[in-house]
């Protein structure tokens, strides 16, 4: 059985020992750092995570400095970054920069262990059947499903993996309006203890890879009040 390895960077001893030892108890094998600088040192020296979890607030490397050090060296590594309530501004630039959820202290281990399973299903590419049947084409984009890449007019998009199966899920419903709470579950599965806000970072994320003019999207427009569709000037 394949490990399910996992970074855990958190400054504070008695919420970090809380994490592992969930998470240890949830299957996960957890490489467990006090500081960004440790975790950093730990890509150098060539260990790899399948998913990682960082505290924001931690003196020297604080997290979301982690946070774009991870997402420039992988495009597939699920970050999960830990808040106060009070850092609502950077619960919204870790999105940004390329973590794929964040959890608020304090947490319930059910819930931590919810999100991280969520975001490690998206990265060992377990998903229904039904994301697998063949490429697609619209416009000048092409999925191709093999590769799990998605193109532009012929050059690759750089995505996450969230961003990516969010992109392929509106492609394949090119045309029909997807309300927030549905995009949740696809992505996120069901039980997803976050807001939704989570939908509306990653989707200007995705606008600023995908579109002219981000703030005129052709492709992914607004249903105001519901949601979000592919519209009918991405298919031309």
């Amino acid at each position: 059985m394949k490990e399910k390895r996992i970074l855990v960077c958190e400054d504070e001893d008695a919420i970090r020992d809380f994490v592992v030892i969930h998470l240890k108890r949830s299957g996960y094998e957890v490489t467990d750092v006090s500081c960004g600088e440790e975790a950093i040192r730990c890509w150098e020296e060539g260990k790899r995570f399948d998913v990682a979890i960082l505290d924001i607030m931690m003196p020297g490397i604080d997290g979301m400095q982690v946070c774009k050090y991870l997402r420039e060296h992988s495009k597939t590594i699920g970050i999960i970054m830990l808040s106060a309530k009070s850092q609502e501004m950077d619960k919204v630039g870790s999105l940004m920069m390329g973590a794929d959820d964040y959890v608020t202290k304090p947490f319930s281990p059910s819930e931590l262990v919810a999100r991280v399973d969520a975001i490690y299903r998206r990265v060992s590419m377990v998903q229904p059947e039904e994301e697998l049947t063949g490429d697609i084409e619209t416009g000048p984009f092409l999925v191709d499903s093999k590769s799990r890449t998605i193109y532009k007019n012929g050059v690759p998009i750089e995505l996450t993996q969230v961003e990516y199966h969010i992109l392929e899920f509106f492609i394949r419903n090119r045309g029909s309006a997807i309300d927030r709470q549905t995009l949740i579950e696809k992505i996120w599965g069901n039980g997803y203890y976050g807001d939704d806000k989570i939908i509306d970072v990653n989707i200007r994320r995705l606008r600023m890879k995908i579109e002219e003019n981000p703030s005129d999207p052709l492709y992914i427009r607004t249903v105001w009040g519901y949601g979000y569709i592919w519209g009918e000037e991405g298919e031309q």
